[in-house]
Order: structure tokens, then sequence, then C-alpha cells
């Protein structure tokens, strides 16, 4: 799903982004997935190892409250990288799979999956890939994570901008307190060390049950200075709301306060301005699609996986009544290992950005007076 508007060719929709261009490829169960990045500048250093921890960070098969598929999620580089500096030229990276049991799919090559994309795959291409939810699975964003390893370490040598996300509601479970230092420390991301063992029984007796629930996840960019973005069809909101619900299973996004505005009067939502700065970031970093200087916050809200145990009514390819019941290796709360997924929509959103404020406006500078 492109990012932005402002496409100027018709293509395939699996590449987004304008100056810095995301293109990924491969199956949940085929022989690897990959992605190509066109428009990184030249000499970054970046190495294999880079991607480690934030590819770790998204695994399945880490806490008995994921899937527990095991990838090995090795990353090799084609092309782009020499002497260990990006060359300027379009980057490969490439997973192997490693780990797949297409056997566990089986039962359902010939029935739709109520919730899944089964049904709307088979209406768009007369053919699809049940073995794993094939493109449409969850395994594709191995490689937005990949890809947002380079954009994260970019926008931190260059600009100082940190992003960083957390679970901020599994059902409805919500945290006592926050604390960032928390949200590594744990399975969940949770920004509240005290709840974990709450959510550990939550998630046990929830996947003892055979069913699934939703959750919310925040995602804030600290250190974006102002004048990011575009005016109309490039707002760096619009943009970031796309990624963001381009990501599996997000059925909502919100900037800054989001929904909570409906019911706000202009005297509280509005951002103050004093010496000092601004008085609150209720728009969450961005006033008319552009940045402002203040942290950019956005959220996202993931759906219940529909691949449960509890049996579905469907429908068979005759189009005969079927009960579909998912087995295999699945998620519980897909939300639990969506944060690094979040955290690399965001910040390919922002370099893109960055690069495109360059190249139009790069001799402007930051006009007086810069809000603190």
């Amino acid at each position: 799903m492109p990012v932005s508007l402002q496409t100027t060719s018709l293509v395939s929709s699996n590449s987004f982004g304008q100056l810095f261009t995301v293109t990924t490829f491969g199956e949940s169960h085929g022989p690897a997935i990959g992605c190509v990045i066109d428009g990184c500048p030249p000499g970054l250093p970046i190495a294999v190892e880079e991607f480690r921890a934030d590819l770790d960070r998204r695994a399945t098969g880490k806490s008995r409250h994921t899937s527990q598929r095991r990838e090995a999620d090795e990353i090799e580089i084609l092309s782009g990288v020499y002497e260990g500096k990006t060359t300027g030229t379009p980057i490969a990276l490439l997973i192997r799979n490693t780990d797949q049991r297409s056997k566990d799919y089986g039962d359902i090559a010939q029935s739709f999956r109520p919730g899944h994309a089964d049904y709307t795959y088979w209406q768009k291409y007369g053919i699809r890939d049940p073995r794993g939810g094939g493109r449409s699975s969850a395994r594709e964003t191995t490689m937005r994570v990949a890809a947002g390893v380079i954009a994260k370490k970019w926008l931190a040598e260059r600009h100082g901008v940190r992003v960083r996300g957390y679970l901020s509601q599994i059902g409805e479970i919500t945290p006592g307190s926050f604390d960032w230092a928390a949200v590594e420390q744990n399975p969940f991301f949770w920004p509240d060390a005290h709840d974990v063992p709450t959510l550990e029984s939550y998630m046990d007796a929830l996947r003892k049950s055979g069913d699934s629930v939703g959750a919310r996840v925040n995602v804030v960019a600290d250190g974006v200075p102002p004048g990011w973005g575009e005016p109309i069809y490039g707002k760096l909101d619009g943009d970031l709301a796309a990624a963001l619900m381009s990501i599996n299973a997000v059925k909502g996004v919100e900037i800054g306060d989001g929904f909570e505005v409906v019911a706000q009067h202009g005297s509280q939502h509005r951002d103050e301005i004093t010496m000092d700065g601004f008085a609150s970031n209720h728009a969450g970093g961005i006033l008319g699609g552009i940045s402002t200087g203040q942290a950019v916050v956005a959220s996202m809200a993931l759906k219940p996986t529909s691949s449960i145990l509890i049996p579905g009514r469907s429908v068979n390819l005759a189009g005969e009544p079927v009960d579909v019941v998912t087995k295999g290796r699945h998620d519980p709360c897909v939300g639990i290992r969506a944060t690094p997924i979040a955290e690399a929509m965001m910040a390919l959103v922002l370099m893109d950005h960055a690069l495109r404020h360059r190249a139009q406006c790069g001799d402007v500078g930051e006009m007086s007076p810069r809000i603190p």
C-alpha cells in the first residue's frame, strides 16, 4: 500500500515512500522474504549485526504468549552496501524462511477462514496461497522492521530523532503507570512492570480458551524538527496513518489525541504557545500536515486474530457451508509483537519526509522563532 497519495505512476502496491522507497516481497511459507530499499543516502555505516536486536523484538517464539514459530531471521545484504557503508544504490535484504509447517494449513486450503484475507485474495486474484496466509501473513512485516533499522539509524545520526513504542492496551487492560525503562524488560513491551504478572495470567487463560484478543500500540518520535511534511496530499500525519494502517490486523489509527478530540472543546484542544514552548501536544506534533518540533505521537488498534481454535462458520470453494477451525502456531494477541513494526513504519515515513523536505526546502533552514 503506497504511503503517499502523490504517486506519479501506477504500480502494484508492494512499495511505499517517494524518495526513500521500500518494496517488500515473499510469502509466509515461501523459500524467503525480502525487500529492496531505494533512495538511502550514501555513506551510512550498516552491518548485518545491527539488524538483530529489532528482528528479535519482532520475532515469534520468544515467549509462550506468541506464535511458537521459530525463524532464524538471518539477514543477508545482497546489494547497496560496500565495505560496511551504503553506496546510494538500491539495498537488497533477504531472509530465508527456515521453520515453515505448511501441513498445518492443509485443512483450510479449500475453505475461507472468517476474518482473514482468504476470501478477498480469492476474489481479487482468482488464486491464493493458503500456507500461513501467504502474502497477507504478518511474516511480511519482518522486512519492514529490517528496513526500519536503516531508517532509525539515519534519523538518529543525521537529526537526533529517536523512535520508540509500547503496548498501551491488551483487551480491557491498560497500564497502571508509565515508565519507558520498563518497556524493554518484559515480553509485552508494557510500560508498567507491576502489571506484567496480571498480563501473564490473562494471556495464559486466553490461550487455554482457544480465543484471541485485540491490542493498542503507541509509537512516539522524539527530536523531529519542525517543517517536515506537506500541506495537503503529502501530509506527515496522512502518510503516517496510511503506513500504520498498512500493518496486518490494524483497524484504526490515531494521531495525537485521536478520537478523544470529539469530546474536547477548542479551548482545551489547541496547543497554546508560550515563551517556554508548547503548553500541550494534543495534535501529536503535527499541524497542517507539517511537524511542529514536538514529539510525533500516533497509536494503532489491532484486531483479535481470527486464527483460533473455536469453530467459525464459513463456506468452501464449492459454496458449501463449513465450520473452520484454525490449527497450527498462531498469536493469541498479535499486538504483543507489533511495537517494533509500528516503530519501523514511523521511522520509514519520517526518513522519507526528511529527504523530501531536504530536496525542496533544504536551503530554508529553521525559521525564527524556534519554539523550545
